[in-house]
């Protein structure tokens, strides 16, 4: 219920802002002047304020978004050496990497797993599972760490909002110019404004141009992460960097031991090979550690 509840209020917030700018911009309707069609120059403003505006206010509420979803528990004072230990190490690596020290915190997963997010490099947030911490040598958990801090430090949230806001734009444009062709294809009768059956095109064709969009997106994050790879190798160590993908992938081999779905700092479990390969957000695990020890990266 609370998930549906952010969705929907995050939605609301995207529609008041998105049309709070659309009228300051003095664009009010996409429809051309004489009641038929589009009006491109309207509608690709239209298409870049929706698409943009959805992208920036999902990296602006990213940070308590991932708190709340996966129950992080944020280290304000250490209670134990552990935690003391995991908040020094973050301090250390992020003046290293030129950073502001991220907010640290721990969610209750026996999965080995990590993550970093926040909409600036300045006000982000590292987290990390419990699993990881009970499994992983304490300097294999610093090349995890030292690889978030390098998404943070290489500005990889914002890039990926930008590059979701172009993909947004063209999947809202696209879809009301096919659902217009259609339309007027269809509509034989001459009246203005545009029928319901351009409403189930846009439909369509908006989940359609948004799946196959998707695989840009796709395709750099799996860039990002060979150059997070090599951010972790050079703010911690190579060997460490390389150890705690290679314990990764044992764990991924064990039957049962991780769910056959997305990790933040892994990969998605099971092997995929064709179409399904461009959905993935990261790389093969063998491809980044022969990417580290050839130091070939990406």
């Amino acid at each position: 219920m609370m998930r549906i509840a952010l969705f929907l209020l995050t939605n609301l917030a995207v529609i008041v802002v998105a049309s709070i700018t659309l009228s300051l911009l003095g664009v009010n309707s996409y429809l051309a002047q004489s009641g038929t069609g589009l009006d491109l120059g309207n509608l690709l403003v239209f298409s870049a304020v929706f698409g943009f505006a959805g992208s920036f206010v999902s990296l602006l509420i990213s940070k308590p978004m991932a708190k709340w979803s996966a129950r992080v528990q944020t280290i304000k004072q250490p209670s134990n050496s552990g935690e003391k230990w995991l908040l020094d190490t973050v301090r250390e690596l992020s003046d290293k990497a030129g950073i502001k020290m991220p907010e640290v915190g721990v969610f209750p997963a026996q999965q080995s797993n990590a993550f970093a997010t926040g909409w600036n490099k300045n006000d982000a947030l590292v987290a990390v599972s419990q699993g990881m911490l009970q499994r992983f040598r304490p300097e294999e958990v610093r090349a995890v760490l030292a690889h978030e801090i390098g998404h943070v430090a290489n500005g990889d949230m914002v890039t990926l909002s930008l590059i979701q806001g172009v993909v947004n734009t063209f999947v809202i444009f696209a879809a009301r110019v096919v659902g217009s062709v259609v339309d007027s294809f269809l509509r034989r009768d001459g009246n203005g404004g545009l029928g319901f059956g351009y409403y189930i095109v846009v439909f369509v064709a908006e989940i359609i141009f948004g799946i196959a969009a998707s695989t840009i997106v796709m395709w750099f994050s799996r860039r990002r992460e060979y150059r997070a790879d090599v951010a972790g190798a050079q703010l911690a160590d190579r060997r460490d960097m390389v150890s705690a993908l290679q314990r990764l992938k044992a764990e991924y081999e064990v039957p049962n031991q991780m769910p056959d779905s997305l990790v933040a700092f892994g990969i998605n479990g099971g092997v995929r090979h064709g179409l399904a390969a461009l959905f993935r957000s990261h790389p093969p695990l063998d491809d980044r550690i022969q990417a580290l020890n050839e130091k070939r990266y990406g």
